[in-house]
């Protein structure tokens, strides 16, 4: 019977055990810090707790499922990084299908933080209590993240679980507040299982990227992808469906290091002006994992490093690429 509830969360004993044994013995914390990789259950082992916290128990209701997945609870709040356009927060969830034009990163912003802690401060009006679910709570800029502290310290009868795949960004004293539920990357057996699942993913809901500025087909999938992933199905579909948005071009050229100026500052410009700044994270991580395929060479890691940090923070773009390129070239 304790099996109904998280029979879908595949590969995490351990947090199994530690949320059945939460919600059999009614004895739950005010706050959760589900840490572990993106893609493998966190967010569906939350939605599962909820589950049992709402009034279902260890053994599920399909009812009560079916109306938390569709957001029509009035005591789930789900709060999730947003981008900011004309004035208003679009969920990063909502971005793709949107079409929206992406900047910056999203971010956990304080207005959201604020509107977390009014919601906790409600009674609930059907479940025993009231949950906030906060996704990427790594995200969070100072304000937020020093706004959801004072929301720890007096969380009230409300409870809040937290999602991250990057604890160590968050406060220690966030961390220190919140009862830590581990999750794991999965063996290569149970990905495969989860993989199993999932229905084909249509060809024509995503179409191939191409040379940059033109449709056209996707580069080859590389081996790469399998182990960016880690473990995670949910991160081989995302590096999956990253891929098929790079422009081929672009792909090409990046096989080694670039050899001289003209060359590194043109890949910098098409870089900059065909991908925005998570594809271009993305696009990073690849680059790095196949130039130390190519040769193990510290040098060049340890400035994609740098230029990583410059593109999560403020730098611009094409700057941070023009520079970093450049001085790639003597280890060409």
């Amino acid at each position: 019977m304790a099996e109904g509830l998280f029979a879908e969360l595949l590969g995490q004993p351990q947090a199994v055990q530690l949320l059945e044994a939460a919600l059999a013995q009614g004895r739950l914390a005010p706050a959760y810090l589900f840490a572990g990789p993106e893609g493998v259950g966190r967010a569906l082992a939350a939605r599962r707790f909820v589950e049992g916290i709402s009034g279902a128990g260890l053994a599920g209701d399909g009812a009560l499922r079916r109306r938390l997945e569709q957001g029509n609870h009035p005591d789930l709040l789900w709060v999730e990084p947003t981008y900011t356009d004309k004035g208003q927060l679009v969920p990063a969830s909502q971005a793709r299908q949107l079409g929206l034009q992406k900047k910056a990163l999203p971010q956990l912003r304080l207005e959201q933080i604020r509107e977390l802690g009014r919601f906790l401060s409600r009674p609930p009006l059907e479940a025993p209590r009231s949950v906030v679910v906060l996704e990427g709570a790594e995200r969070m800029a100072e304000a937020a993240a020093n706004a959801l502290l004072k929301t720890l310290e007096e969380p009230g009868l409300g409870l809040l679980i937290l999602l991250t795949a990057a604890p160590e960004r968050l406060l220690s004293t966030i961390l220190s507040r919140c009862q830590r539920i581990p999750f794991r990357p999965l063996a290569a057996a149970q990905l495969q299982a989860v993989l199993a699942r999932l229905p084909e993913p249509d060809p024509e809901a995503e179409p191939a990227a191409g040379p940059v500025g033109e449709p056209g087909p996707a580069a080859p999938e590389p081996l790469e992808l399998l182990e960016m992933a880690a473990g995670s199905p949910g991160a081989l579909l995302e590096v999956r469906r990253r891929w098929r948005e790079l422009p081929a071009a672009l792909v090409q050229r990046l096989q080694g290091l670039p050899r001289e100026p003209m060359g590194a500052l043109g890949l910098a410009r098409d870089i900059a002006e065909a991908l925005d700044t998570e594809q271009q994270l993305w696009l990073l991580g690849w680059w790095q994992l196949k130039l130390w395929r190519l040769a193990q060479d510290p040098r060049p890691q340890r400035r994609l490093e740098q230029l990583r940090r410059h593109l999560n923070g403020n730098v611009q773009p094409r700057l941070a690429w023009e520079v970093a390129l450049l001085e790639l070239i003597p280890w060409a």
